[in-house]
C-alpha cells in the first residue's frame, strides 16, 4: 500500500461518506434541484483563486521539468473547461455577478479555502500534492459511479460536471498524481505528520462541503 492509499483508508469513514452523499446521488440521477447546485457552484467557485495559487506552486515546487509540464497542462485544462463550465450554469442559473465574484461565504468554504491557502504558503511540495490529491482523487471517485455515460442524466448542468470528473484524460491525471504523491513520501516523521494531517483534514471539508451544499439558508446566494 503506498502513502496515499494508506491516508485514504485512515480517513475511510469521511472519504466514503462524501463518494456516496446525497448530493452526489443526486447530481447522478438527475434530480438534484436548480437551488442545491445554485449553492454549490457558488460556493465551489470561489475555490478557484487557490486552487490555480495550488497548481502554480506544484510547478514551481516539482523536482523536475516532466513534472512541472503535467501540472501546467492541468492549469490549461482549468482555466478553460472547467471555467466555462461555472460560467455557463451561472448563466442558466441567473447566479448575479455579486454572487459570482464576492458572495457570502459559508464556514465551509472558508476552512477550505484557509487549507488550500495554508497549504499554499508552506511551499512543501508534498503538502501542496495532499490537497490537490484529495480534492481531485475524491472527485473521480464519485464521479465513477455515474457508470456509462449512456446512463448519465440529461441535463447539461449535472451530466457536464460528471464528464469533467471522469474521462479518459482526467483519470490520468489522478493515477498519476497519486503516483507522484507516493514518490515524494515525507521521511521525516514530522514532515510526514503534517501531509497526513492536511490530507485528512481535506477530505473531512470535502464531505462537508457536501454537507452544506443540501441546506437551505446555510448561505446567502
Amino acid at each position: 500500500m503506498g502513502f496515499a492509499f494508506e491516508l485514504r483508508t485512515k480517513c475511510a469513514a469521511d472519504w466514503d461518506a462524501a463518494v456516496n452523499h446525497p448530493f452526489v446521488d443526486q447530481l447522478l440521477d438527475g434530480s438534484l434541484s436548480d437551488e442545491n447546485l445554485r449553492r454549490y457552484l457558488v460556493q465551489d467557485y470561489q475555490f478557484c483563486d487557490a486552487f490555480t495559487a495550488l497548481l502554480g506552486q506544484a510547478v514551481a515546487s516539482a523536482p523536475a521539468l516532466p513534472s512541472r509540464l503535467v501540472f501546467a497542462r492541468v492549469l490549461g485544462a482549468f482555466a478553460s473547461d472547467e471555467n466555462t463550465y461555472f460560467q455557463d450554469c451561472f448563466n442558466e442559473l441567473d447566479v448575479p455577478e455579486m454572487d459570482r465574484t464576492a458572495p457570502a461565504l459559508g464556514s465551509v468554504t472558508r476552512d477550505f479555502d484557509n487549507l488550500m491557502r495554508s497549504a499554499l504558503a508552506t511551499r512543501s511540495y508534498p503538502e501542496v500534492l495532499a490537497v490537490l490529491l484529495v480534492a481531485e482523487w475524491l472527485y473521480g471517485d464519485w464521479a465513477a459511479r455515474a457508470g456509462d455515460p449512456t446512463d448519465w442524466p440529461a441535463q447539461a448542468k449535472h451530466a457536464e460536471w460528471i464528464r469533467l470528473h471522469n474521462n479518459p484524460e482526467y483519470n490520468a491525471w489522478v493515477t498519476w498524481l497519486r503516483d507522484e504523491f507516493d514518490a515524494v513520501e515525507p521521511s521525516d516523521a514530522a514532515a510526514r505528520e503534517r501531509v497526513a494531517a492536511t490530507f485528512a483534514e481535506a477530505v473531512r471539508l470535502e464531505r462537508a462541503f457536501f454537507d452544506a451544499a443540501l441546506v437551505p439558508g446555510a448561505v446567502s446566494v
